[in-house]
This record gives structure tokens, sequence and C-alpha cells, in this order.
């Protein structure tokens, strides 16, 4: 039987690429996760406060507590691109607000837009 010493098997730029891919993944996951978890924590509060503190406050102080609870979290929003709106019996909060995610040679502008319009329940 003859031995083939031409051929060794060996495939490094499959390896090279799938190295590559996940080295990618874990990049994007690495900027993204932590921007999409503050601004989901960002909805919670404004569902929170819309349920439990419309009722008391005015529209100026959901305002501004949703203003600080946006820098506790390090979300890029301004005063500008924040809507509450008491209206009788019902409260509207929107808010809206793009966060920068930076890549090597590539910048995401990754847009938030947190719209809620809720019954006020006085207890």
């Amino acid at each position: 039987m003859p031995r083939r010493t031409a051929e060794r098997g060996e495939g490094n730029l499959g390896c090279i690429l799938w190295s590559l891919a996940l080295a990618v993944t874990v990049l994007i996951c690495w900027k993204a996760i932590p921007v999409k978890v503050s601004s989901s924590e960002l909805a919670d509060y404004m569902d929170e406060l819309a349920r439990y503190h419309a009722a008391r406050a005015t529209g100026d102080e959901l305002e501004a507590k949703i203003l600080a609870r946006a820098f506790e979290l390090k979300l890029p929003v301004d005063k500008d691109h924040v809507q509450v709106e008491r209206q009788g019996d019902h409260v509207r909060m929107i808010v809206e607000y793009t966060v920068p995610l930076d890549f090597p040679g590539y910048t995401y502008e990754w847009h938030f837009r947190h719209e809620l319009d809720r019954p006020i329940f006085i207890v």
C-alpha cells in the first residue's frame, strides 16, 4: 500500500475563520448586552413610576426621576428626549435616545424608544 507523504491533513484556515467569528461575536455581546440591560431597566423603572408614583407626582417630577435613573444607568438621555404627559386619569411617558456602540472601524447607532401609556389608579 503506497503512502501519501504530500498530504498532511492540516486545515488551519477553518480554525482561524471560526476563531475570528467567535471573537467578533464575543465583542458584539460585550458591547451590546450591558446597553440592552440598562435600557430594559429604564423601561421597567418607567412602568414602576406609572404604577406607583404617577398619582402623587406631577409630570415634571416624573420627568426628573426618569432623567435621574437614566443618568445612574449611564444612558445618554437628556431633557429634550423625555416627554411626560398627565391627562386626567392617564399618564403617558415617552423616552427616546440613541446609544453609540463603538467597534473597531465602525460605530453603530442603537436607537431606543420607550413609550408607556397607563391609567392612573388613585387609591
